[in-house]
C-alpha cells in the first residue's frame, strides 16, 4: 500500500510539475499531504514529519536568500562589467575568439545563478557581435547555456541545493569536491568552443550572403533595448568601489571553500558589508532588495516546499517501501548501477522532467534504491547531478532559457536540435571526467 500510494504521489508530481498547471509549491506540498492522509497517518504525524523536513533544508534556505541577493546586488554596482567588455572588445571581429570569449562571459555572469540575469547581460551584449560576422545565434545560445550550466554547480544556484536538501546535506559540503569537476569542465568547453568557433568560421566562408534585413532589425532592437537598459541601470553602478567590491567577493568565495563558517552565515555577512558600502541611503538599500527578493523568495519557498515534501515521505516510509519493492523487480545487476543508468541519461530526462521533478521526486527513489545495495548515497547524487546539471538551458522547462529565445528572437525546437547531441555528450564526457577525478 506505501508503495503503491508513493508511486501515485510522486508521478502525480511530476505530471503537475511537466503540465505546468501548478507551482512547484503547491505540488510539493498538498499532494504528499492527500498521500499521507489516505495510507492513514493523522495529521498530527504528518506535522511532524513537516516539522523534521523543514529542519533539513532551513540552512539551504536562508543560503539561497542571501546568496542570490548578494549576487543581485554585486551584478548591480557593475562588478562583473569591466571582464565582460574587455573580453566582447578583444574577441569582435574574430569567430573563433568570439566563440571562446563567450564561454567566459557566460561563466562570470552565471556567479550569481540567475539563469535570467546571465542571458539578460550575454544575449545583448553578444548577438549583435554574432549576428555581423554571420555567426549562428543558436551556436550563442548553446555557449552561454553549457558554461551557465557547469557554473550552476556553485552550492547556491539551484541543482545542488536541491541535491543537497534531498540528502540532508550542506550544499557547499557537496559542492566542494566539484570544484576541480568544474575547473576541468571550463577547459574542455574552452576547446569545444575553438572547435565549433572554427565550424562556424567554416560554414560562413562557404555561405556569400550577406546578413538578411530581418537580422539587421534584430541588430537594432537588440542595440536599442540594450542602450535603454543601460540608461536605467548607470545610476546603480560603483566603479569607484569595484575593487572593494571585488575583494568581498573573493573573501566570501575564500571562506565558503574554507568551509569554517555556515555557507548561510558567510552571505548574511557578506550582503551586510556590501549593502551600505555600495548604497548607504536605507531607501537606496531597501530598493535592491525589493528588485531581488522575488528570485530570492521564489527559491527559497521551493527548498521549503521540497522539504516538506521529503520529510512527509521519508516519515510515511513511502520512499523506502518504493525502494524495497523496486529492487525486488529489478534484475539485481542493474540495482548497483541504476544511477550510472539515469545519470547517463539526465539531459534526455531534461526534455520531460523539471529540474524539481529530477531532483525532488527522481533523486530520492533513485538513492534509495542504489543505497540498499552498497552504494554510497553522495555517489548516487553526483552522478545524477553531473549527468543532467549540464542539460539546464536545453530543457523547455526552463523559464530563463525561454527568456534567452525571446532577447535572441530564436525557436525552441531549433535550439534544441541544434544544441540537444552536443550537451548530452558533453555530460557523458563530465561523468567520464568525474570519474577519473574519483568524483562518482
Amino acid at each position: 500500500m506505501l508503495s503503491i500510494v508513493g508511486i501515485l504521489t510522486i508521478g502525480i508530481i511530476v505530471a503537475l510539475l511537466i503540465s505546468g498547471r501548478v507551482t512547484p509549491i503547491v505540488g510539493l506540498v498538498l499532494v504528499p499531504v492527500i498521500g499521507a492522509l489516505i495510507t492513514g497517518f493523522s495529521l498530527d504525524a504528518i506535522g511532524g514529519f513537516f516539522n523534521e523536513g523543514i529542519d533539513s533544508v532551513i540552512s539551504v534556505v536562508i543560503m539561497f536568500i542571501f546568496a542570490i541577493l548578494f549576487f543581485g546586488i554585486m551584478q548591480d554596482t557593475g562588478l562583473f562589467d569591466p571582464f565582460i567588455n574587455r573580453v566582447v572588445s578583444l574577441t569582435r571581429g574574430s569567430v573563433v575568439a568570439v566563440a571562446v570569449g563567450t564561454v567566459a562571459i557566460g561563466a562570470v555572469t552565471h556567479l550569481d545563478g540567475s539563469g535570467a540575469s546571465t542571458f539578460l547581460i550575454t544575449i545583448p551584449a553578444l548577438l549583435p557581435v554574432y549576428l555581423k560576422l554571420g555567426m549562428s545565434p543558436y551556436l550563442l545560445l548553446l555557449l552561454v547555456g553549457l558554461s551557465a550550466s557547469i557554473m550552476n554547480m556553485v552550492p547556491w544556484a539551484g541543482p545542488i541545493g536541491r541535491a543537497g536538501s534531498v540528502l540532508g546535506v550542506d550544499p557547499t559540503e557537496l559542492w566542494r569536491p566539484l570544484i576541480p569537476l568544474q575547473i576541468a569542465a571550463m577547459i574542455l568547453l574552452l576547446l569545444l568552443a575553438a572547435f565549433l568557433g572554427f565550424r562556424e568560421k567554416k560554414r560562413i566562408a562557404r555561405r556569400s550572403e550577406e546578413i538578411s534585413d530581418e537580422a539587421a532589425e534584430e541588430v537594432a532592437a537588440t542595440l536599442d533595448t540594450a542602450a535603454e537598459e543601460d540608461e536605467e541601470k548607470e545610476s546603480l553602478r560603483r566603479p569607484k568601489l569595484i575593487w572593494i567590491n571585488g575583494l568581498i567577493t573573493l573573501s566570501m568565495i575564500a571562506m565558503l571553500v574554507w568551509g569554517i563558517v555556515p555557507t548561510g552565515f558567510v552571505f548574511m555577512i557578506a550582503l551586510s558589508i556590501a549593502l551600505p558600502l555600495n548604497y548607504p541611503k536605507v531607501t537606496d538599500q531597501m530598493d535592491r532588495i525589493k528588485t531581488h527578493a522575488p528570485n530570492a523568495l521564489m527559491m527559497g519557498s521551493i527548498i521549503l516546499a521540497a522539504g516538506s515534501f521529503l520529510g512527509i515521505m521519508e516519515g510515511t516510509g513511502m520512499l523506502d517501501a518504493i525502494a524495497v519493492d523496486m529492487v525486488a523487480i529489478l534484475p539485481a545487476f542493474i540495482v548497483p548501477y541504476l544511477h550510472v543508468i539515469m545519470g547517463v541519461f539526465g539531459v534526455p530526462f531534461d526534455l520531460i522532467l523539471s529540474t524539481d521533478a529530477y531532483y525532488f521526486a527522481l533523486l530520492p527513489v533513485v538513492e534509495q534504491i542504489v543505497t540498499s545495495a552498497g552504494v554510497d548515497s553522495v555517489t548516487a547524487a553526483y552522478t545524477m547531478i553531473i549527468g543532467n546539471i549540464i542539460g539546464t538551458f536545453v530543457s523547455p522547462f526552463s523559464p530563463a532559457l525561454w527568456l534567452a529565445l525571446g532577447l535572441a528572437g530564436l525557436e525552441m525546437g531549433k535550439h534544441i536540435r541544434y544544441s540537444f547531441f552536443w550537451v548530452w555528450g558533453f555530460s557523458i564526457v563530465l561523468m567520464v571526467v568525474a570519474l577519473l577525478l574519483g568524483i562518482i
